[in-house]
């Protein structure tokens, strides 16, 4: 029987089609399910919607299924269509009539609201952990390869000198400000829906602000409508948040499989990082980093995705924002996969000595022969025609003296400041308010 079922059984094709892949989803949001419903049952015992003494037994049954989901003993029954008709079954099962109370002043919508909202939150905290471990990694490997040269390219032309330094560090700063986005997200993620109900509030007297604080939100969504229309927006503000960290990644993939290329040779892992091929016994195939590529690629299509899926839809609730979940919550797990993965990578990364001593770069110093000219007197429009002419005639001789002093240079990465940056970004998620919150819940 559905929560919401009266006297007429649904028709089982409607049932198969309109459930979907819930129940396989639903699974993830278990505990955060649990978690709500701590929170929303704290706050009807304080409007005499439960007694004090059903609320100790509700609590305590709650905290049971909770610890049965850690330890994952916990699944969603066919009978059954959600996993908060899961928990609410479950708790009718072993508690009598406390159980069937806990849905006051709730409905599904609010109640689904809610569980996204905290899953969010975690799934965020794990990729900014995620993405915070290898902005580390880079930021070391940025310093410790400084003085290593690599050529730099526009147009795929060798251009000008570059290093492994900047290389690394260009990456590294590049995460720090996609945590910028993802804070956006964060923030817009921490603030909460329930007590909005089916969207338009409750005749109940419900503390908004109690179950705000008991799960460590930052503010309320106040405008109950807002609430309802802010599922589909939420996810295409986190999609956006993880589409930046996708697009760093996948440009990164992109570097390293032409640097590991035999025409570049510039880095290289170990064969046991690579795969082969099944007739060329010499092949060893970024395999790894091809597949962040394409992954990530993938995750960047996710914003446009979910903006197709809500667009156009009016205020309310509709049974279309279910299919969210289908798109989003494998993108999650893919990209924690992607950036875990890539961290593992960089660990295991060899970097070539003396790559620009290959003749082939020698054009890559024209500009440091050209600065020299004009830091002599000689107009620089005029040292450009000198050097130009000498690679012309092939009279140009290369001064492999690099000296680059500003800020962010080859000889002035700036790793400290761009460490700093990202630090004040990491400071401003209030991961540890919100555990502290959960933690007080669940003990």
């Amino acid at each position: 029987m559905k929560i919401w079922q009266k006297n007429i059984d649904v028709n089982k094709f409607v049932e198969s089609f309109t459930v979907g892949k819930d129940r396989e989803l639903d699974l993830q949001m278990a505990k955060f399910d649990v978690l709500g419903s701590l929170a929303h049952t704290q706050m009807l015992e304080t409007i005499n919607l439960l007694t004090a003494d059903e609320l100790i037994t509700v609590q305590q049954a709650l905290k049971n299924i909770y610890t049965e989901i850690e330890a994952g003993n916990f699944t969603i029954e066919d009978t059954v269509e959600d996993v908060h008709s899961q928990v609410e079954w479950l708790l009718t099962q072993r508690i009598g009539e406390a159980g069937k109370k806990i849905h006051s002043g709730r409905s599904r919508n609010d109640q689904v609201l809610v569980d996204l909202k905290l899953f969010f939150r975690a799934c965020i905290e794990d990729m900014v952990n995620q993405t915070s471990t290898l902005f580390n990694q880079l930021i070391e490997l940025s310093n410790t390869h400084k003085d290593k040269l690599m050529p730099g390219y526009t147009h795929l032309q060798i251009a000008m000198p570059s290093s492994f330094g900047l290389w690394f560090g260009a990456y590294a700063e590049s995460l720090a400000d996609d945590m910028e986005l993802m804070l956006a997200a964060w923030k817009i993620t921490n603030k909460n829906p329930l007590g909005s109900a089916a969207g338009y509030g409750s005749s109940f007297p419900l503390n908004r602000t109690l179950t705000t604080n008991l799960l460590g939100f930052e503010s309320l969504n106040y405008n109950v409508v807002y609430a309802q229309m802010g599922r589909g927006k939420t996810e295409r503000i986190l999609a956006q948040a993880m589409s930046a960290v996708a697009a760093t990644l996948a440009k990164m993939a992109m570097d390293v499989c032409l640097f590991i290329n035999q025409n570049f040779s510039f880095i290289s892992f170990p064969a046991e990082l690579t795969t082969g091929s099944s007739i060329m016994p010499h092949k060893k195939n970024p395999d790894v980093f091809e597949l962040i590529r394409s992954r990530c690629n993938k995750i960047q299509a996710l914003p446009n995705e979910i903006a197709m899926m809500i667009t156009n839809l009016p205020s309310g609730y509709h049974r279309d924002l279910q299919l969210l979940k289908e798109n989003l919550f494998p993108a999650i797990t893919s990209l924690n996969e992607c950036l875990e993965i890539a961290t593992f990578m960089f660990q295991n990364i060899t970097i070539k000595d003396d790559i620009l001593k290959d003749k082939k770069y020698d054009y890559l110093f024209s500009v440091e022969v050209v600065n020299d000219l004009a830091l002599q007197g000689v107009p620089f429009r005029e040292a450009y025609k000198i050097v130009g002419e000498q690679i012309e005639n092939g009279t140009f001789a290369p001064s492999s003296q690099i000296n680059h002093t500003h800020e962010g240079s080859i000889g002035n990465l700036c790793n400290e400041q761009i460490a700093a940056s990202m630090q004040a970004v990491l400071s401003q998620f209030g991961f540890d308010k919100v555990n502290k919150a959960i933690e007080d819940l669940i003990r």
